[in-house]
């Protein structure tokens, strides 16, 4: 159950602030993995988020120079053979789809939004998909039913369904941001159903 949101009918700037809101779900899982892994640096996405979400701001005239955030970037993306748990699958999607939006910011291209939607349900996915694996017999299919009806699936899915919807008439200033914020991070919990801190 691929989501496939229509971005097209978003202009640049609801695109932008969709994806600044999916991340803000996401953020969560690269902090946890970067504590337990002692590696990275999650100030620095949190940084490069916070730079997105003021961009967003017509009142604030700030300029991001994304070849030097994707530079900062790079240097926080782990590399999955060199860690032997879950949490870096989580953690490369948060980088990816920072990398992606940081690009779409520059290039305006529809598909690099895009790629921030299907990357936090791809981490969804995935995580649904290993904590399915733990209650069958070694070697048996999981089918496809049970990952799109479990609750993390059903809430992602629905979550990028309400950010959307509700972008499509909101105007674009520093309130509906604020308020697309405050729906993303409103349960508490990053979209792998990890909770918050702070």
């Amino acid at each position: 159950m691929a989501i496939r949101l229509p971005l097209a009918k978003l202009s640049v700037w609801q695109q932008t602030a969709l994806c600044c809101a999916l991340l803000e779900r996401m953020l969560p899982n690269y902090v946890m993995f970067s504590h337990a892994a002692e590696f990275g640096d999650a100030a620095i996405l949190r940084n490069q988020l916070d730079l997105l979400w003021q961009k967003l701001d017509s009142n604030q005239k700030i300029k991001v120079n994304v070849q030097a955030q994707l530079e900062k970037l790079e240097l926080q993306i782990p590399d999955p053979e060199a860690f032997d748990f879950f949490g870096v699958f989580p953690a490369l999607d948060v980088c990816m789809a920072m990398m992606s939006l940081l690009q779409a910011t520059q290039n305006k291209e529809a598909d690099e939004f895009a790629n921030v939607s299907r990357l936090s349900h791809n981490s969804v996915s995935y995580y649904v998909e290993l904590v399915l694996a733990e209650s069958m017999e070694e070697g048996e299919d999981i089918p496809v039913k049970a990952i799109n009806e479990h609750p993390l699936m059903v809430w992602e899915k629905a979550m990028q369904d309400e950010l959307f919807d509700f972008l499509q008439t909101a105007p674009e200033n520093k309130a509906t941001c604020q308020q697309l914020k405050s729906m993303a991070l409103e349960e508490g919990l990053s979209n792998l159903g990890i909770e918050i801190d702070g």
